[in-house]
């Protein structure tokens, strides 16, 4: 189950990240959660993915 608090979920999506999947395409596809609105959210947060470091930031 994906957190919905936002500072949760970037916790949560950052050690998946860390921890688990290679990319944010990989995690969504294994979490089956979209990747445009788990963006968006963490946008609010003023928070970007970064492919290069795998996390975001």
């Amino acid at each position: 189950m994906i957190p919905q608090d936002p500072y949760i979920l970037l916790s949560f999506v950052n050690t998946k990240l860390r921890d688990e999947y290679g990319s944010l395409e990989e995690l969504c596809a294994a979490l089956d959660a979209d990747e445009a609105a788990l963006r968006k959210t963490l946008a609010a947060l003023n928070r970007a993915y970064d492919a290069e470091r795998n996390r975001f930031v």
